[in-house]
């Protein structure tokens, strides 16, 4: 369960993206964005881009009642997803998952403010923040790492409906401070 000062399911604006919650009329946009094959390549369900392997996933995330849609504010397009959950071996602590953008997003900008969205609205309630990466997914093992978490320990869980082996990364309310004060010098 979430804290009751935390709601799971926000409204979140950016400068180039906002984040707003799931709704069943998301499927044909959020497919969209997740249909090329690329997106998938280095995720544990790399069949995901064919729309039969896609509709049993977005229903999960729906049902979770926790995801966010990720909208291109000038295009005002999805763009992808991601959601907050509570795992298993954490039950009182926020996680930060299920995450998936366009490959067309990829190494800009967007996935940091997409994160940074969900972490501000976090850590107001939450002194940390789990992330749950395939040990396959190298993409999103180097995308956490510079967010400044840290690969605290692997352990196999059941985050949605079959157990799996997964890296846990912790990322503590200070540490995200000085990524985000690091990352405002440097621009």
């Amino acid at each position: 369960m979430f804290r009751p000062d935390f709601d799971p399911q926000p409204t979140l604006r950016g400068e180039a993206i906002h984040l707003r919650p799931m709704a069943a009329g998301d499927l044909e946009g959020l497919y969209s964005a997740a249909s090329d094959p690329d997106v998938w390549a280095g995720h544990p369900a790399t069949d995901r881009y064919k729309r039969d392997k896609f509709e049993p996933y977005f229903a999960v995330l729906l049902a979770s009642g926790t995801t966010l849609v990720a909208v291109d504010r000038r295009k005002d397009e999805i763009i992808g997803c991601s959601r907050y959950y509570v795992a298993p071996d954490m039950p009182d602590s926020v996680s930060i998952g299920f995450t998936f953008l366009n490959n067309a997003y990829w190494g800009g900008g967007t996935n940091f403010e997409m994160k940074r969205l969900m972490l501000d609205h976090a850590f107001a309630a939450y002194p940390g923040v789990w992330f749950h990466i395939a040990p396959t997914n190298i993409r999103s093992q180097k995308a956490t790492g510079k967010l400044g978490a840290q690969h605290v320990y692997d352990a196999t869980l059941d985050l949605s409906g079959t157990p799996s082996p997964w890296m846990c990364f912790r990322l503590g309310r200070d540490d995200w401070r000085r990524v985000v004060t690091d990352r405002a010098t440097s621009i």
